[in-house]
């Protein structure tokens, strides 16, 4: 820490008081510190995993937000939170974000109870402008002179909750108000429609701000009369930026002032924009281009797949794990697959057209692919909207965003009856991302809603075999669910159904139900629990609902039933069974391991092991049952 900063001397960031020396520093220190920032970014993501592009194309636009605000007073709220990284290494998480990701270490996102400048936190996208809204009218009421900051991009503005909010904010009620969009042209997967092209014709009309700012700095200087001048400008300058624009932006007729584009990667020009929208003190829309990726070749030339990324070597780019060997790759071959013989078979993606595979089908059936960009919502509805036409919709979405979507499953599916398919990838443990991307409640969310079927396969082949069921044997909402990365497979290639199946083993008193991945580690489990002496059968199921009506009476003979579940535990499959073992009286040991309460980042094993779903677990539990 320095007590005096001379301007002149170049500076590191180990040096500094973050985030308030900032503000004592030259722009050319501050330009030094952005390059030191982008190689922490770099050697850290190539070594923990994480959101790589997005935070590379936003360290300028973070320090001049930190050195034009007062953190943790101004209230600075990230979406999509994946992008703060810069925002935690200037706010005093410097020395621990090696451990970005990490179990025990800091988070990839924002997380209030990590740090008092992290305002919300913000997994999910397209929310701050409503937190922001909050936080500016909670202002008000309390007498507080500060502002709120929502930083919006990454795609973020193609869910329709961000027009909710602008629609709300534009009132003019909030006087300390401030939206800064994030515009790199791309979100996950390159944005689409309507709202990309009209963002792009915005990005050619920078000749308006750059001659409003030439305009007013010459008038400042002219003594006595200039601050007259300008006012009379001021009040024709509706006219004279329609002849320069040639149009008015959506966001001031939605109430906002429209400051932009301005450059993303000029400090000079982002704190100028910066401290004319706090001069304000009215809803302000600033409009900032970045390049995604910004500094780091790989990542610039390939912002998608360097938006969230595992290990990597600086050096090549090249990713330490082949994305060719997971449930996302394989579900979206074997979807192109039977593409190829049904014309009826639709993709759809929310923006995630690469995370959820879907990029083979969108190469071989352009005409037949969807993406709606940030809008699982609309995704939902749209695929209503193709089966009601006769079409076939497959909808691939993780299963932490499929929670977005719940009102429309209910009522613009299942009412109807329409039949389509959710392919729900990371569904279970994903590990490093945390609390809000664990896909643990969507088996709890989906088994509420009547005439829903649900599959849950324990491997690649039974996968496929699951998406054939659920595409021609089923007529209304189907799902089928599998979990982040790779296939393991201990068990035998006889094992694979798409209903149930029992795992026997001679004169066993115990059994193990299961499924989906965790029947991998069910199986090591029992040969475990067989070399101590102790048999016990496994009932393997693939159809994980509806439950099979003659289900409870084929297992109720068992002395000891154990449900391992990687989902939460309340309104899961494994509370179900001990529903229906209740109604028939059963009076053996019936006990269930499952999630309750949000799980923090760690590796998947580790999260596995926490929760007793590991097979070492799982056999240490049922010989503690056994005392």
């Amino acid at each position: 820490m320095k007590d005096n900063i001379n301007i002149n001397e170049k500076v590191t960031l180990e040096e500094l008081d973050l985030p308030k020396d900032l503000k004592k520093l030259s722009l050319n220190q501050c330009a030094g510190l952005c390059k030191e920032i982008r190689n922490i970014l770099i050697s850290t993501v190539s070594a923990t995993g994480g959101h790589l592009a997005s935070n590379l194309g936003a360290v300028e636009l973070t320090m001049a937000i930190h050195r034009n605000f007062n953190s943790p007073e101004d209230k600075i709220v990230w979406d999509v939170g994946h992008q703060a990284y810069t925002h935690k290494i200037l706010t005093g998480r410097l020395d621990s974000f090696s451990t970005l990701r990490q179990e025990g270490g800091i988070s990839g996102f924002p997380k209030p109870e990590e740090s008092p400048h992290d305002t919300f936190i913000s997994g999910h996208s397209s929310t701050s402008v409503s937190v922001a809204c909050g936080i500016a009218e909670a202002m008000e009421l309390q007498g507080k002179d500060n502002y709120a900051v929502a930083v919006i991009g990454d795609g973020a503005m193609t869910g329709g909750m961000f027009y909710e909010a602008m629609n709300n904010c534009g009132r003019g009620l909030q006087r300390n108000l401030i939206v800064i969009l994030n515009d790199n042209n791309m979100s996950i997967s390159k944005s689409v429609g309507s709202l990309s092209k009209y963002l792009t014709s915005l990005r050619n009309t920078e000749k308006y701000l750059s001659t409003k700012r030439a305009v007013e700095r010459g008038l400042g200087m002219i003594p006595l009369v200039g601050n007259s001048v300008a006012k009379g400008i001021k009040n024709v300058k509706d006219s004279v930026k329609s002849n320069i624009l040639e149009q008015s932006t959506m966001f001031e007729d939605m109430g906002f002032i429209y400051l932009g584009p301005v450059n993303g990667h000029n400090l000079s020009e982002l704190e100028e924009v910066m401290h004319m929208a706090k001069s304000y003190h009215e809803p302000v829309f600033i409009h900032v281009k970045t390049v995604k990726g910004k500094g780091y070749a790989p990542a610039e030339q390939n912002p998608g797949e360097y938006h969230g990324i595992s290990k990597f070597d600086i050096a090549t780019g090249n990713p330490e794990v082949s994305a060719a060997d997971s449930y996302s790759t394989v579900f979206g071959k074997e979807l192109v697959r039977l593409a190829e013989k049904d014309e009826k078979i639709c993709a759809i993606t929310a923006a995630m057209k690469y995370g959820t595979g879907l990029q083979f089908f969108h190469f071989k059936y352009p005409e037949r692919f969807f993406d709606v960009g940030i809008a699982e919502q609309h995704a939902v509805t749209f695929a209503g909207g193709l089966a009601s036409m006769g079409m076939l919709p497959v909808f691939a979405v993780y299963s932490t965003f499929l929670q977005r979507a719940y009102d429309q499953l209910v009522h613009d599916i299942a009412i109807g009856g329409l039949h389509i398919v959710l392919g729900i990838d990371r569904a279970g443990i994903v590990g490093e991302d945390g609390e809000t991307h664990q896909g643990l409640l969507d088996v709890p969310m989906l088994t509420t809603i009547p005439n829903t079927v649900i599959y849950s396969p324990s491997c690649y082949s039974e996968m496929k075999m699951c998406m054939k069921k659920a595409l021609y044997s089923e007529t209304g909402l189907a799902a089928v669910r599998y979990p982040r990365g790779s296939e393991e497979m201990s068990f035998s290639k006889y094992h694979l159904t798409t209903e149930h199946l029992y795992i026997r083993e001679e004169n066993s008193d115990i059994l193990i139900i299961t499924y989906g991945r965790l029947y991998n580690e069910a199986y090591k489990a029992q040969q475990l629990l067989k070399s101590d002496g102790i048999n016990c059968d496994i009932l393997k199921l693939t159809k994980i609902y509806p439950l099979e009506s003659d289900l409870g009476e084929e297992i109720s003979r068992y002395h000891t039933i154990v449900f391992f579940e990687e989902s939460m535990g309340e309104g899961s499959i494994s509370e179900k069974i001990g529903d229906v073992l209740a109604e028939l009286g059963y009076r053996g040991d019936y006990s269930r391991v499952t999630a309750n309460g949000f799980v923090k980042q760690a590796s998947v094993m580790s999260c596995l092991e926490k929760l007793g779903l590991t097979s070492e677990k799982m056999a240490e539990y049922i010989r503690g049952r056994r005392k």
